[in-house]
């Protein structure tokens, strides 16, 4: 099972924790662990190069653990309210995408979520 815990600062999205491998299927065949990774790539290319900003991630191919923390969407890190709102609303939305995969793949991904 793969368990995604998101992190929020005052109700704002600021990145997630994954761990573990999904089982749904044999590996290079898992197709939700590849939507997973596909999903989280995005996430990574599309704050670093469309949005400029300092992605802090790690990735760890044999454990498939993977953690990521875009500080440009706290208002500690950047003065641009419209560039932390866009990269806050776009981890806000693989949360609520990974929550619509739960109610079909329950048995190999949890999602939650935690203020700190």
């Amino acid at each position: 099972m793969t368990k995604i815990t998101f992190f929020k600062r005052d109700g704002i999205f600021y990145g997630f924790r994954e761990n573990g491998h999904t089982g749904y299927g044999e590996s290079g065949d898992d197709i939700l662990c590849s939507a997973l990774s596909a999903m989280t790539m995005l996430i990574i290319n599309t704050v670093e190069i469309s949005y400029a900003s300092r992605v802090d991630y790690t990735i760890d191919e044999e454990t498939a653990d993977i953690e990521l923390k875009v500080p440009a969407a706290l208002p500690d890190f950047e003065e641009d309210e419209k560039k932390r709102y866009a990269i806050s609303g776009l981890i806000q939305g693989y949360f609520f995408q990974l929550n619509d995969l739960v109610e079909d793949y329950y048995d190999y991904l949890s999602v939650e979520e935690i203020e700190n």
